[in-house]
């Protein structure tokens, strides 16, 4: 993955090497679905990084999804990584 200022970017590349293990191809089997990440440092929109998480592939990426997502969330950096530590609900973020 390209360089990047977002603290999400860290998480996500571990996910990656997460993936690239015999248990992170197990998930990805069993889950089959592509993920695009639109993460932005801090208002949502704006210097927006765009991450695909493809467990049809088992692999994580930068820059958009060839082709249609199977879904597509936008985020700020510290929501992102709030909802991924589970320090806030996902349906809070939303509301938010």
């Amino acid at each position: 993955m390209e360089a990047s200022k977002l603290k999400a970017a860290r998480l996500l590349e571990q996910m990656s090497a997460h993936l690239a293990t015999d248990a992170g191809k197990e998930i990805a089997n069993k889950v089959g679905f592509v993920y695009q990440l639109n993460i932005s440092p801090k208002k949502m929109g704006v210097d927006e990084e765009i991450f695909v998480v493809d467990l049809k592939k088992g692999a994580v990426s930068t820059g958009k999804y060839e082709g249609t997502p199977d879904a597509a969330f936008t985020f700020t950096d510290d929501d992102f990584l709030a909802i991924a530590s589970g320090k806030l609900n996902p349906q809070m973020a939303f509301i938010r």
